[in-house]
Parts: structure tokens; C-alpha cells; sequence
């Protein structure tokens, strides 16, 4: 999504807007008797969702949209009911939810709408607890995921036009749609489901590379039987180029002013207004100053877009967990991977609590609409388990004889293009290149490092190579009895989410590096993408015991014990540097000591009775234990405990204490970093949020 939205400029943005509503006069009230119709209420359906004037009906009655955006797949299935029933219970109507093709199809031909991909289950919940629903089935849909939840392997097409009508996308995109859509016709309005609109892909007018595209996929819905209401959904600056004649058009929360509501009438006259995208605050990357919001701002748009009957979705309701390596990354001033947590200022926590600004709109909507609200559900038990040791450990090296056979290549070959995954390349994790040299000197990349690769010569670390950094010295005194290897073991922290360069974006060693100016040639490479079978593959008895302090890259392990009924809880990191956790064979995500997150939640349905594994992967450095806590250490300010008379606290900036980052064999301690050189600087974000 497109809303990193400054929050003084955004108020005073919509505040134009509301200037213009006014202009209109007539009876703009927001209470709308019929805000709270159900699922239960309309037995007989005849007309859906509908644009009458300036306001939306359903089945006849007015209608207004109050939305709240939760994705399944970054919440674990046991706990969907939970979540939606506290949508529910705070006072919104409608669930809108992302479907992301990539994890949908992860190889081509290959589908997957179970367990925590079943999103049919996901919306039939939402029915019965009493939502509507509106849903955005892509094929681009944005949302923060690698590649906006587009497969990696489209990428193997060097020609491919990502987002066009290039036969190579839209057959591919055709053949998921024929898997897709049928699942989504049964749960329309008209066939007794709760789905009351459908987006047409995602702020396309920011992208635009084909005036074909959006009737395109508007065609290859309609064609399938998709008859509800039809919407694109469009920043303020790019909103006609994103817009469908016939459709309605919405917006989301970015580049609004005066001259969008002018445009946005002229294409569609007097329609309903749906604030499709309203965000609370901005996503969190790593390395970056954790972002808050203003609640007093926040409440005071709410109240204004309400008071101008402006429909709504709040995203994120319930941000949840960009768990494995689901997450994409964003480019604002530098490159910049996005945090395992997803939060955007969500009104419940990444557990479920509930934070101050969720009452708040519970008060709001139960005095404004008249309508008491369900009560809330008790909240989810958490723990704090004892601190565990990992008292074994493997080097990577020692794992590398055992897994598959390299991949010989005179030149490098980046992960889409791996003859891995039955011929759909690697998606993501990690690729390890190895090549003979004879001497030092200077290695330079030329930028064809994708994202970051910690180099070493035989098994003795000698730096990183990434976005910032783009040459490194390779001693020239080499007392090894046999050739040295140079190794660059490669991490994909996640292609970009969105912008032009999507079709740019493959990872590991994308073209030649060089040494003293002449290309390497004759590699062997290793696809280490950290999936449940790399970590099951039989391996020999090889853990060692940890007799001192070892470094990365390693996988260490500790057994989790515990009883019969396993609670929540956040795995706290502290001493560690960088990397993954795995437990029972699950990727929690990612770990990193620059920060923000310092803790990565456990869902309680991941963990059973008796003996739990956890395997982590570091990097660089390891701590001395893992440790246990019942606090996200994101933005601990914001929740409150309890689930019923419960006082809000105020909110608070999450001071980012741990701004280190390896560089050589020392770290920089936070109180150095405002005498940086910018250089050095490059991947400590120190701008807080204006």
C-alpha cells in the first residue's frame, strides 16, 4: 500500500476535502439507520451494495460502509473468530481482506486454500459473527508482501511486464483466476455470502504501465461471475489514471487536497465517498524509528469524515504478522525491509489485546450510530516461559555437504532463476555462491548484490555487501594450503511491494562481481530458502555441544518444555544479531538487533504439550539464551489489559535502544551514531516521523 501518510499534512489535506463537501450542503448526517444491517437482517436478497446519489444502499436501505482491514494469512487460524469478533464488537461492519496470489501459488500450477490459506473459511466466519465483506482478489494487491503478492516466479521471464497485458502475466494470472474465482462466487451477496464488493487490483493509477489492464481484469472478473459492486481504489494524485469508466472510483489517504475531491466528482459526479485506505500511522522497517500515532489527530478525522457521511476502511484493523518471509520492503529515502510485526497503528495489538484508541472508537460508534456493541471478548492468555539455552549448534559450513548437489554456473544465477522448487527457481531465504580465487584484492559488485551478502573467504568472515556497500578488500596474504573460496551467502529481505521496478526486482547475485575488475566465473550455488523441508532434510548426528561462544552463520537449538495447555508469548532476542527462528518447524520471521522489534510473537496453537523445537539461525553473533516475555517491546504503550472495564493509557514513542549493525567484527553503540559520516549512517534510519 501507498499510505505512508505524514499526519499534519494529511488532516490539513482532508480538511480541503470536507470544504468542498460542505459546499454541497444538504442532509449529510452520518447517522444512518441502517449502518448496522447484518447478515442475519437480509434473508431475501435482491439488490447489493448500490451507489444511490451520494450515498450507498443496501438492498434498498442506506448504507454505511465502516470497514475494518484484517489479512488471515498474517494471523493464525485459530484465532480468526477472535479476531473478527472483535471487529465486530468495536463497532464496524464490513471485513475487508486481501487475497496475495504468492502464497496462493507459490509454484506454478500448484494451489493451496487450506489451513491458514483458507479464506473461504475466513469469510464465512465473518458472516456468522455479523460482517460483511469486502474483498480485493488482485491479481496485484500490494499490502507489504514481497512483490505485492505477486509469485517470484513470473520473474523468470526476463521480458516479464508485471501488471500488463504481456501475454506472459496474463496467462499466468488467467490460470490462478480460474482457480480463484469460483471460490470467491458462492460467498457473493447474491448467493447468500457476506461479499458486498470486489476491488479491481490496487492503486493501478500509480503504476499505469497499460491503459488495457484494469478493463482486463475487470473483464476476467465479470467473465467469472463476479456481480457485486465493482471499486478501484487510487491515491489522490494518481486517481484518474487508476479509475474505471462505470466503476466506482475510492480513495486512500495519500496526496488528498482540494483539487482531489474536484477530480473525483468530475469522473463520477455526486457518489457516496469511501475512504478505501485510512491509516493511522506509516509501516515500520527495520532500522528505522518506530512509528506512533496521534490519537487526538487520528479521532478528530474520524469524527470529520463521519460527520460528512464519508464510508471508511480503517487499515489496519488488526495488522497480525508478516510471519516467514511473507514481508516486502519499501524505498523512501534508502531501502528499507519491513519489520516481522505489521501494525500501521492497528486498534488491536499483534496478540489480539486491545489498545486505548480501540475504545475510543467503540464509544464513538456506539454514541454516534445509537447502536449498543456486542461485548468484548475476553482476551487471549499469555505466558512468560522460562529462559532456555540452546546447548547445540551446526555451522553452516558443516551443513553444506549434506544438502542437494550445487548448482555449477560459469556466471552467477539469481534466485528466480535456480533450477530448484520443480523448475520455479528459489522465492526466498537465503542462496550461498562459492568460487575459487587465487589472490586478493578488490571486490566490487557494480549494485548486483540483492539485498545483503555477508562475504567470507573459506569460513573467516570479512563484511557485507548490500544496497549501500559496494566493494570490499580481499586480503591479499593467503596462507591456505588449498585454493581459497570466496563466499557471499546472500539474504532477499523482501522485493519491493510496489513502484515501477517491481519487474527489477530478483534477488541474490544478479549479474557479474568482480575481483580487480575481471568477473568471477565458476561458481557452485546453494539454495538455502529455509522452508519447513530444508530443516527436516535427514541430516546425520552432527549437532555440536556448545563448549564456547561460536559465530555465524549457525543453526542453534533449544527444546521448549511445557505443559498441556501451551499460552501466547514473545520471543525476546536480546544478545542475538541477526536472522530467523524457527519453532516445531514454523517460521516466526525475522530477527534484528538495529530494531525497532525487539520481540517476535508465538502463537500458543504453535506450540504443544511436552517438547517444543526451536531452531534458530543467526548470522553473526549469538546471544547466550532466548528469553521469554509477555510484551510485543513494538509499541508495549498502546495496549491495555483486561476485557472489560478497562482504562486507556496514554501512548508513547517506542525509543529504539539497539541501533547496531556488524560492521567488520565491532558494532556501533547508539551514542556514536549522530557522528557518523552518512555513509556509515546507511542503513541507521535516524529521521524520526514528521
Amino acid at each position: 500500500m501507498l499510505t505512508f501518510l505524514l499526519r499534519p499534512v494529511g488532516i490539513l489535506c482532508l480538511s480541503s476535502g470536507l470544504l468542498v463537501m460542505a459546499q454541497f450542503g444538504g442532509d449529510l448526517s452520518p447517522r444512518m439507520n441502517q449502518a448496522y444491517l447484518t447478515p442475519f437482517h437480509i434473508k431475501n436478497r435482491n439488490v447489493g451494495l448500490k451507489v444511490e446519489g451520494s450515498s450507498f444502499t443496501l438492498d434498498g436501505s442506506p448504507f454505511l460502509i465502516i470497514a475494518g482491514t484484517i489479512h488471515y494469512f498474517r494471523v493464525p487460524r485459530e484465532y480468526w473468530r477472535d479476531r473478527l469478533l472483535k471487529l465486530k464488537a468495536c463497532g464496524f461492519n464490513t471485513l475487508t481482506t486481501h487475497i496475495p496470489w504468492d502464497l496462493h501459488e507459490p509454484r506454478k500450477g500448484w494451489f493451496y486454500f487450506t489451513a491458514n490459506l483458507d479464506f473461504m473459511a475466513f469469510i464465512s466466519i465473518a458472516s456468522e459473527v455479523g460482517l460483511w465483506v469486502i474483498l480485493c482478489p488482485g491479481p496485484y494487491i500490494g499490502s507489504d508482501l514481497d512483490l505485492g503478492g505477486l509469485p517470484s516466479w513470473l520473474l523468470q521471464d526476463p521480458k516479464m511486464k508485471l501488471r500488463t497485458t504481456y501475454k506472459g502475466f496474463t496467462k499466468a494470472m488467467n490460470h490462478y483466476f480460474d482457480e480463484l474465482i469460483p471460490k470467491i462466487v458462492p460467498l457473493q451477496y447474491g448467493k447468500g455470502g457476506p461479499i458486498i464488493a470486489v476491488q479491481v487490483e490496487n492503486e493501478y493509477g500509480s503504476y499505469h504501465r497499460d491503459k488495457r489492464y484494469m478493463s482486463y481484469i475487470k473483464k476476467a472478473l465479470v467473465t467469472r461471475r463476479i456481480k457485486v459492486l465493482l471499486m478501484t481504489a487510487d491515491d489522490g494524485k494518481e486517481l484518474k489514471r487508476g479509475h474505471l469508466k462505470h466503476e466506482l472510483s475510492t480513495l486512500h489517504m495519500k496526496n488528498i487536497k482540494k483539487e482531489t475531491y474536484d477530480t473525483f466528482f468530475s469522473i463520477q459526479g455526486r457518489t457516496p465517498i469511501l475512504m478505501m485506505v485510512y491509516t493511522a500511522s506509516s509501516l515500520d522497517g527495520w532500522g528505522a524509528v518506530h512509528n506512533t500515532l496521534d490519537s487526538h489527530m487520528l479521532m478528530k478525522e474520524i469524527r470529520d469524515m463521519f460527520n460528512y457521511s464519508f464510508s471508511l476502511t480503517f487499515c489496519m484493523f488488526h495488522g497480525g504478522t508478516n510471519f516467514g518471509f511473507m514481508g516486502g520492503s519499501a524505498v523512501l529515502d534508502n531501502y528499507l525491509p519491513m519489520i516481522t510485526s505489521y501494525g500501521y497503528g492497528a486498534l488491536l495489538t499483534e496478540n489480539g489485546e486491545y489498545t486505548s484508541e480501540y475504545l475510543v472508537f467503540q464509544e464513538f460508534f456506539t454514541s454516534s450510530f445509537g447502536v449498543p456493541m456486542p461485548q468484548r471478548p475476553d482476551l487471549i492468555p499469555k505466558a512468560i516461559y522460562k529462559s532456555l539455552l540452546t546447548p547445540y549448534y551446526i555451522s553452516l559450513w558443516d551443513v553444506i555437504p549434506y544438502l542437494k548437489e550445487a548448482i555449477s554456473s560459469v556466471k552467477p544465477i539469481c534466485m528466480e532463476k535456480l533450477s530448484v522448487n520443480q523448475g520455479n527457481g528459489q522465492s526466498s531465504g537465503y542462496i550461498l555462491y562459492e568460487v575459487m580465487i587465487s589472490t586478493g584484492g578488490l571486490l566490487t559488485t557494480k549494485n548486483h548484490v540483492q539485498d545483503r551478502g555477508q562475504v567470507f573467504l573459506n569460513e573467516n568472515y570479512l563484511g557485507v555487501l548490500d544496497h549501500f556497500t559496494n566493494q570490499l578488500t580481499i586480503p591479499t596474504k593467503m596462507d591456505y594450503k588449498d585454493i581459497p573460496t570466496l563466499r557471499i551467502l546472500v539474504e532477499n529481505q523482501g522485493r519491493l511491494a510496489y513502484w515501477q521496478d517491481i519487474n527489477k526486482e530478483r534477488k541474490g547475485l544478479i549479474g557479474d562481481i568482480y575481483l580487480n575488475n575481471s568477473p568471477l566465473r565458476r561458481f557452485k550455488i546453494y539454495s538455502l530458502d529455509m522452508k519447513t523441508k530444508f530443516l527436516k532434510r535427514d541430516l546425520p548426528n552432527i549437532w555440536k555441544p556448545v563448549s564456547f561462544k561460536p559465530r555465524g552463520p549457525a543453526f542453534f537449538l533449544g527444546i521448549l518444555r511445557m505443559g498441556n495447555y501451551p499460552k501466547d508469548t514473545f520471543i525476546k532476542m536480546e544478545g542475538w544479531t541477526k536472522s530467523v527462528i524457527f519453532i516445531n518447524g514454523r517460521n516466526l520471521g525475522r530477527y534484528w538487533n538495529i530494531g525497532p522489534q525487539e520481540a517476535l510473537y508465538l502463537p500458543g496453537p504453535w506450540l504443544h504439550p511436552g517438547s517444543n523445537e526451536i531452531i534458530v539461525f543467526e548470522e553473526f553473533r549469538p546471544g547466550q539464551e532466548i528469553r521469554f516475555t509477555k510484551i510485543s517491546h513494538l509499541d508495549s504503550g498502546r495496549f491495555i489489559g483486561g476485557s472489560s472495564g478497562m482504562t486507556p493509557k496514554p501512548t508513547r514513542t517506542q525509543v529504539n535502544r539497539s541501533f547496531l549493525r556488524p560492521i567488520g567484527t565491532f558494532c556501533l553503540p547508539p551514542r556514536l551514531r549522530f557522528n557518523l559520516s552518512p555513509l556509515l549512517c546507511r542503513y541507521i534510519r535516524l529521521a524520526p516521523r514528521t
